[in-house]
């Protein structure tokens, strides 16, 4: 079973864009592995289509993305001229990222991608709706799995939150989005020094107990304080 902080496994594989080793494909880049059930369902057509129109944000950001099924590359090459098209892209252009062929389940298995609810029309299990995130190291560092029922938000960054992270004590608090990254890990023990407030303050509670700040994408800094009662943190952090 793969764990958060393992090394991603290697592999091999056949792609819309030829056979790729996964490794040299990404070289130093972050990625993103993300599975889908079935090729010309609605549902895959408005995730990758979304996919599709975010490829410039992800390379600003040095990601590579990826898909992955167990349809063949012929069915992934007809199917992207439907998400093009769906997309509002010129479907005469080049499909901007590979999507891998995983017809024998060799892959989904291995990655624990496969949804035993769903199943093709021989009753083999399809792929579930999975996001891998592997760092430049290679290093596995993030993992999603829905149900092939449920389609996913590609709107949010977790790669930046991730990065972040091994920068400075970081986390991402609830309702999370690109432009706000949660700071002062308490497993790490709060920052150190002086934050510069470039942003307008969220209006702190009348008593404060634990210090938070927020840094937006582009390093500016805000601080803000969340307001606990002793025997709550305590609880906490006990």
């Amino acid at each position: 079973m793969l764990h958060l902080g393992d090394v991603f496994p290697k592999f091999t594989a056949d792609t819309t864009q030829g056979e790729i080793n996964f490794y040299e494909w990404l070289d130093e880049s972050w990625g993103i592995l993300f599975s889908h059930p079935s090729d010309f369902t609605p549902v895959c057509t408005t995730e990758l289509a979304r996919v599709l129109t975010l490829v410039p944000e992800f390379k600003k950001r040095n990601v590579k993305v990826i898909g992955l099924s167990c349809d063949t590359v012929e069915s992934h090459n007809d199917w992207c001229k439907d998400i093009q098209c769906y997309a509002g892209c010129n479907e005469n252009e080049p499909f901007p990222y590979p999507i891998i062929e995983d017809k024998a389940r060799n892959l989904a298995v291995k990655l624990g991608m496969v949804d035993k609810d769903e199943l093709d029309s021989s009753g083999i299990p399809l792929t579930a709706r999975a996001v891998y995130i592997i760092d430049p190291k290679k290093k596995f560092r993030l993992s999603i799995l829905y149900p092939a029922t449920t389609g996913r938000n590609f709107e949010s960054n977790p790669i930046i939150a991730t990065d972040q992270a091994k920068v400075r004590p970081s986390w991402a608090p609830l309702n999370w989005n690109a432009k706000r990254v949660m700071s002062d890990s308490p497993s790490r023990g709060p920052l150190s020094g002086a934050l510069e407030t470039s942003h307008s303050m969220e209006r702190p509670p009348k008593r404060s107990k634990s210090l938070v700040t927020y840094q937006s994408d582009n390093n500016n800094k805000v601080t803000a304080r969340v307001e606990a009662p002793e025997d709550a943190l305590e609880s906490c952090y006990s």
